[in-house]
């Protein structure tokens, strides 16, 4: 928070707490405004860190009032807000006491599902109420018919909207579903925790879970056909998920096992060391067929961060920070063929991968300072709180 500034007590509105995987979620929880932050919980993950009240939605038992006017509440929330997720009878009195019980100013909800629940709440009581979109609910989400109706009411009562890219926010304006007081702002990386190191020379590193929008097969093919090239090169895959197998299959197949190392799930530790020493960063980033896209990926932010080159793709909201031919190269998306050049130019060039290394770290550092960035939300918040924003 910036020095003078005044703090502003927030709600932050989450699905499951505490989730050790969404990290840019528990950073806004204990950084933003110098962590004097609550939340609201769809239900409970993991015990939240102590001192930070957290209020669990419907946790208590509706009594049997609640129970004979819920057919009517879920009619009326259906037909105002297209959800039926509008807390309502003891729910709603027990979240309003709690907002009133911790002062809370303005409500920021993670991820475009999380905001129709609490937008309806937020308005009645004239607390300035955000919502943050981050990959696939502004993609896939789109494609229910509910969801995007719930965004459609959801959206005249907020005060503003977040993105973590602008392609997010057009392909939002496309349905219909635009904002005066809209901003880009990347989820970031903390630059002092995510650093070069000493680098181990043409060590490619994949860091993401083994699912199809990150099409990790596509990655591994592209390494084993520049393989027998680049006899000094090796892979290591970071992640876990249901393309595993068939990944690891290839390279068995191939007999490259000593050449690509699949690592497995990782703490975050580990994934910073690999980061710090890896050269060149490798995500073949599609979107899948449900229409599930990134916004954009803090895996990216991280190894750029940490000084690599990235090779991927022109997916999403990656071209709005990998400058082809500057900090990366790029392919389109399910392009083996251009992927694979795209990896053979990076490593051909010594001089070349390390000039954009280099420039990717300068990047990052100007871009993706989580620092930065947490002052540009809580600078749209403060305004919104003191009435100088959009309402």
């Amino acid at each position: 928070m910036s020095a003078g500034a005044r703090p502003v007590r927030l709600a932050i509105a989450t699905g499951r707490h505490l989730r050790p995987g969404e990290t840019f979620v528990n950073r806004h929880i204990t950084k933003l405004f110098d962590g004097r932050t609550v939340v609201i919980a769809g239900r409970r993950q993991e015990p939240p860190p102590a001192g930070t009240p957290v209020f669990f939605r419907g946790r208590a038992a509706l009594n049997p009032r609640d129970m004979l006017a819920a057919p009517v509440a879920l009619a009326r929330s259906r037909a105002r807000y297209s959800t039926l997720r509008v807390p309502y009878g003891v729910h709603r009195r027990a979240l309003v006491a709690f907002l009133r019980e911790h002062g809370v100013e303005a409500i920021l909800a993670e991820f475009g599902s999380q905001g129709p629940p609490v937008a309806p709440v937020g308005a009645a009581l004239g607390l300035p109420v955000f919502c943050y979109f981050r990959g696939k609910d502004a993609t896939e989400a789109l494609r229910r018919p509910r969801r995007l109706a719930a965004y459609r009411a959801m959206f005249p009562q907020l005060s503003g909207v977040f993105a973590v890219s602008r392609f997010l926010l057009d392909t939002l304006a496309a349905r219909g579903l635009s904002h005066p007081n809209s901003h880009v702002v990347p989820s970031g990386v903390d630059t002092d925790a995510f650093a070069p190191g000493a680098k181990q020379p043409l060590m490619l590193l994949s860091v993401g879970r083994f699912v199809a929008k990150k099409s990790p097969r596509t990655t591994v093919a592209a390494f084993l056909r520049i393989a027998e090239r680049f006899p000094a090169a090796r892979l290591e895959m970071i992640g876990h998920g249901p393309l595993l197998p068939a990944c690891r299959a290839l390279v068995e197949r191939a007999g490259m096992s000593d050449r690509v190392i699949f690592h497995g799930r990782q703490p975050h530790d580990f994934v910073r060391a690999r980061m710090a020493a890896a050269e060149v960063f490798v995500q073949h980033s599609v979107t899948a067929a449900n229409g599930e896209a990134e916004g954009l990926p803090s895996a990216i932010q991280e190894a750029m961060a940490s000084g690599a080159a990235v090779v991927s793709t022109r997916h999403a909201g990656i071209p709005e920070a990998v400058e082809d031919g500057v900090t990366g190269y790029l392919a389109a998306e399910h392009d083996l063929d251009g992927f694979t050049r795209a990896i053979e130019r990076v490593l051909a060039d010594d001089a070349a991968r390390r000039a954009m290394a280099a420039r990717a770290r300068v990047f990052a550092l100007e871009r993706f300072d989580y620092r930065r960035l947490y002052g540009r939300v809580e600078q749209v918040i403060r305004e919104a709180v003191a009435g100088d924003g959009s309402a």
